[in-house]
């Protein structure tokens, strides 16, 4: 005769008492749960309905993440990088190789005497002009020793620490003084190990606002 161990009963038992209670949930849910909660054309509806997207961001002047406060301008001075990425300036939005606007920005552009052209315009600029200047190749060598000292006088940390084909960019004022929270001045040595480009240091830049009741 055959019989089935104790333990196996149970398991048995267990099993069609699983059974039964979940064939009683699902009955019970059957006539309970409105029709229309989930229903297929609802979960094929949801895939056709148009996906959100956030909104462009909108372009800011001179490139900046952030728009620049009311009654501010703003600026962007990145410097030149390998022979042929020219160095470039930008103010209020005008994007310029070479800039020169009267009264707010001031430039020397193809000089042979870079240093004599550069100290004559430092010298006769009128109170209130703002300086944007950024370096090309070399200035180490192109600028004497007095054309740096008018330019340290400006507020300039580093032109003299320019060596061989460093990247430096710098902004000053001339009869007032800009605001301490701003980029004035970077600078960026060539370095055989780190150079972005062959033989030049990769570019450098510096951004901000200047209140225009300033100038």
């Amino acid at each position: 005769r055959f019989t089935f161990p104790f333990t196996d009963v149970l398991r048995l038992f267990g099993l069609l008492l699983i059974s039964f209670a979940a064939w009683c949930l699902g009955y019970f849910l059957a006539g309970h749960v409105p029709q229309n909660t989930v229903s297929v054309p609802a979960l094929q509806e949801i895939g056709k309905r148009p996906v959100l997207r956030a909104p462009a961001p909108k372009r800011q002047k001179c490139d900046h993440w952030s728009p620049c406060p009311p009654g501010n301008f703003a600026y962007r001075i990145l410097s030149g990088g390998g022979k042929q990425k020219r160095a470039k300036i930008c103010f209020e939005d005008e994007h310029r190789n070479v800039m020169c606007v009267p009264r707010i920005t001031s430039c020397v552009t193809d000089s042979t005497d870079h240093s004599g052209q550069m100290m004559d315009l430092i010298r006769n600029a009128q109170e209130g002009t703002l300086f944007l200047m950024a370096t090309h190749d070399d200035g180490s060598t192109r600028l004497k020793n007095d054309a740096k000292k008018l330019v340290e006088e400006l507020g300039s940390k580093e032109i003299k620490n320019i060596k061989f084909r460093s990247s430096w960019v710098f902004i000053a004022a001339k009869g007032f003084k800009l605001p301490d929270n701003i980029q004035k001045e970077k600078i960026n040595h060539s370095d055989q190990n780190k150079n972005r480009y062959k033989g030049w240091p990769a570019e450098i830049q510096i951004e901000g606002c200047i209140p225009r009741n300033l100038i």
